[in-house]
């Protein structure tokens, strides 16, 4: 009896670190369409502090898929390359977009500010999923940090936009 109760036991444990690695995974695609979304704006900006900013943002994410990564390795799991199905759709629409309406510097900025939103609500999810229970404090801290920097990047795109109406 106690041998299967073993068993359940590390089946249980199993299923959860797979559910971590799966919620880091969504979180490495989410960051892989920010660094897409930002390289679109930065192309289509003729703007050059804006360039160099999304340049910025570009790399703030690839760090963070970087991170990500190593901590899905160490939990033993595969890390993904890809982006999520929703950011495709989100990008196929933006791209649409900018060849119907002319992209000034506030259309670029509202759509960053958006795509900031789609973020923050990603890693808000993912922190406050009763199933993960994140108990690693590295994992915690590194969620943490990172949805740090992606609310300090909305006020600034946000502050930009705002300002463009000034």
């Amino acid at each position: 009896m106690l041998c299967l109760y073993n068993i359940y036991i590390a089946m249980g444990v199993l299923q959860h670190i797979q559910h971590q690695i799966s919620a880091l995974n969504d979180l490495i695609k989410i960051n892989n369409d920010r660094i897409a979304g930002y390289q679109k704006a930065s192309d289509d900006s003729t703007d050059n502090d804006l360039v160099l900013l999304f340049n910025e943002y570009v790399d703030q994410s690839k760090s963070n898929v970087t991170e990500l990564k190593e901590y899905i390795l160490f939990l033993g799991g595969q890390p993904t390359d890809g982006t999520t199905l929703s950011g495709k759709f989100y990008h196929t629409w933006i791209n649409l977009k900018a060849v119907l309406i002319n992209k000034d510097r506030q259309g670029i900025l509202a759509d960053c500010e958006y795509g900031e939103d789609v973020i923050i609500k990603a890693y808000r999810k993912a922190q406050d999923d009763k199933e993960l229970i994140w108990e690693d404090d590295k994992v915690v801290n590194l969620l943490a940090w990172q949805l740090e920097g992606f609310k300090t990047s909305h006020r600034t795109i946000k502050a930009l936009r705002e300002a463009v109406n000034i």
